[in-house]
């Protein structure tokens, strides 16, 4: 078990952290995710975003009920404090089928979303040293 917080980001709670230091930043996959998310007390797990899509993702795809995690806002990382990044990825769809919604009405696509993951750890600049091929 981890002593620092794990947090939870989204694009937003992201962008929001990146400006106070340097980071290590590591692809990873859903399963690395929560193999990671595994690793901490729930208690030290922090959710730095509202988004329900985000949120849903961790309980289909993860297992993991993010509503069990208090919410913080992301502000202040700590050096050698880790995070996970749900990020969104979006393009455009290449065709526009449409659908009857579960209201009534047709919806049009217009767009595929994606999600990935990323890990990150603060780090000291004094005391990082480059793992190998990163520069």
């Amino acid at each position: 078990m981890k002593s620092a917080s794990l947090l939870l980001l989204d694009n937003n709670s992201l962008l929001d952290i990146l400006h106070s230091g340097n980071f290590r930043v590591e692809e990873i996959s859903f399963e690395e995710a929560k193999a990671i998310v595994d690793m901490y007390d729930t208690k030290q797990i922090k959710r730095c975003f509202q988004s329900s899509e985000i949120s849903d993702l961790l309980y289909k795809h993860l297992g993991i009920a993010a509503a069990q995690f208090n919410y913080q806002e992301a502000d202040e990382v700590l050096v050698e404090q880790d995070a996970i990044a749900f990020r969104t990825y979006v393009t455009p769809s290449e065709t526009q089928p449409s659908i009857l919604t579960d209201y009534g009405n047709e919806a049009t696509k217009i767009q595929n979303i994606y999600i990935y993951c990323q890990y990150l750890t603060k780090v000291d600049p004094a005391l990082w040293t480059p793992r190998e091929g990163e520069a």
